[in-house]
């Protein structure tokens, strides 16, 4: 059992209780006559600490523990002694999956569908809604304390006034690393760490901060406690420390093309994806405005030298933010065993979307925007430094997606699918190092947070997620739809099937069992799947305020709908 409880289930006209078996028929006999007679009732179990963390751009294959070359021992270790999903799903964009993270709801039903500009329609009004539950929320009813250390982008001002007693981080994407004063404290009066000049990055901040929050937990050793740790890395800009960077600035010089070789080969011996599958084909890239769309080259086909060590050099910096970030997780994890909590706390790791893309295969400089500066000889020391700003780009973000297609933004497989561990000692045996290929999603996680906690979950919408622990824990049965939308790219996972399109586009078929990859559109051969699962699509749009999709979503780099025809050549 991977859950080790007692459940009593009824089944057909008989009871199960919890796969016990024949050996344990006292314990059987027991409980039944503790449910018929409530004054005999068992205690409780005790409440788990959970601990939630979520990466920010983090690309499906980055991590060891999924076939990257990016030195991530902690979470590694982690995989290695709990269980991680290769079918998980978020939204495709950071403000709706950090709504879909927090209030267990898709992310429109929370009026988040978007980011935080009010678009003046329901589903897409730039904050979470007043009426939604936040997990801390729900927590605290059941005697949880709850903090939170790192990124909100929930559209509100504070999130100690949506259930969690302190805050250290930023309300948006963290735009300086190097700048303690991007960081605020919260609720308004409390003090933060004070840093000396060049000793403060946001990475190493955030978690002193999430470790001094533990140790305020402690202070009231009754109450377990949820901590909310989003670290903003390794989101754009790429900034980390030098010591980190010099660790891989010899690593990309081969180039993408190698590097998803290497990982895909690396994935299929780890058993995270099929030894069958192919690499997708090189993802096209938009550009900042959506006037331009091309391939992305071949590392070969780019024959200026400075350009590849100018490219070389934004991935490199890439992995060391993801480096720090796990290094900085195994701070926290060593704090837990020398406070004796490691074993009763459920810790999930997670990514808020696929990889960054924007806006081409350069990568952009100094903002998100079409710029690029190619950066030559002793400049290139200086990239990942307090004062430069740059993006990895599409090509290096199509390879932390390996083997999938395309990126955040989109609802393929690049932009939906993330890692995901879960770990749990004390109640994690023999399904400790597996894989579950179950498809999942963010909205799972609030609904598995109420189930361990005992927490009672009262808001104004039905979840419509599920206990995670409880699926990985069950039989195979009969898949459930999961539904996406961002930016008019939409689409519905259900069973083996995959229904996709990107904005104003017309349907794509994909069967996940053959070609996860979503390479060979079958929707001409299955008319009748399409129709089937595009008007559950319509029904779980109308419901949860999805549609009518916005005309104009109020960014620059979005067209007008209008204008989006004479934007493509139509």
């Amino acid at each position: 059992m991977f859950v080790q409880r007692v459940e009593l289930h009824r089944r057909g006209s008989r009871f199960d209780f919890g796969g016990l078996g024949k050996t344990a028929l006292p314990i059987q006999l027991f409980i039944f006559l503790h449910l018929c007679f409530p004054v005999l009732a068992l205690s409780p179990p005790e409440q788990p600490n959970i601990l939630l963390i979520v990466a920010d751009d983090l690309g499906y294959s980055d991590l060891g523990c999924y076939g990257g070359e990016i030195k991530t021992p902690n979470l590694d270790i982690l995989a290695e002694n709990g269980v991680r999903l290769t079918q998980f799903y978020n939204t495709g964009r950071c403000c709706p999956s950090r709504a879909s993270i927090l209030t267990g709801q898709y992310p429109h039903k929370v009026d988040l569908g978007h980011m935080t500009i009010d678009l003046g329609q329901p589903g897409y009004r730039g904050r979470v809604s007043k009426e939604a539950q936040t997990i801390a929320e729900v927590l605290k009813p059941a005697g949880y304390r709850s903090f939170i250390a790192g990124k909100w982008h929930l559209g509100t001002e504070d999130p100690t006034e949506h259930g969690f007693e302190e805050f250290y981080g930023t309300l948006v994407s963290c735009k300086r690393f190097f700048d303690s004063d991007h960081m605020m404290r919260m609720p308004e009066g409390r003090e933060s760490r004070k840093y000396n000049d060049g000793d403060f990055y946001a990475t190493d901040a955030i978690t002193d901060h999430a470790l001094d929050f533990l140790d305020l937990a402690r202070d009231t050793p009754d109450n377990p406690w949820f901590l909310y740790l989003a670290h903003p890395a390794p989101h754009f800009p790429l900034q980390a420390p030098k010591e980190d960077i010099e660790r891989y600035v010899d690593s990309y010089h081969s180039g993408w093309d190698q590097l998803r070789e290497e990982r895909l080969t690396r994935m299929k011996k780890r058993g995270i994806i099929a030894d069958s599958t192919d690499l997708s084909p090189l993802s096209p890239w938009v550009n900042f405005g959506e006037t331009k769309s091309e391939l992305n080259p071949a590392w070969d086909a780019i024959s200026n030298e400075d350009r590849r060590k100018d490219l070389a050099r934004r991935m490199a910096i890439y992995a060391a933010m993801v480096d720090r970030m796990d290094q900085q997780i195994g701070r926290l994890l060593d704090d837990l065993k020398a406070n004796g909590e490691f074993g009763n706390t459920l810790i999930i790791f997670t990514s808020d979307n696929g990889a960054c893309a924007e806006w081409g295969w350069k990568g952009f400089d100094v903002q998100s925007s079409n710029r690029n500066i190619l950066h030559r000889g002793a400049e290139l020391e200086k990239m990942g430094g307090s004062e430069s700003y740059h993006s990895v780009g599409s090509g290096w973000a199509n390879a932390s997606n390996t083997p999938w297609r395309m990126y955040k933004h989109y609802n393929y497989e690049g932009g939906i699918n993330s890692p995901v561990i879960v770990h749990w000692p004390e109640k994690i045996s023999d399904q400790a190092g597996q894989l579950f290929h179950k498809p999942a999603h963010l909205i799972d996680l609030m609904a598995t947070f109420v189930a361990v906690s005992g927490a009672d979950y009262t808001g104004e919408h039905p979840l419509p997620g599920v206990d995670l622990l409880a699926e990985l824990d069950s039989d195979p049965v009969e898949f459930r739809a999961l539904y996406f939308e961002h930016e008019s790219n939409r689409a519905i996972r259900e069973g083996n099937w995959k229904l996709v399109a990107l904005k104003y586009k017309p349907w794509e078929l994909y069967d996940m069992t053959k070609v996860r990859t979503e390479g060979k559109d079958v929707s001409i051969w299955y008319p009748d799947v399409v129709a089937r699962l595009s008007a559950k699509w319509d029904a779980w749009a109308a419901e949860n305020h999805v549609t009518p999709l916005p005309k104009d979503y109020g960014v620059r780099y979005l067209p007008k709908q209008d204008e989006w025809r004479e934007v493509r050549g139509e």
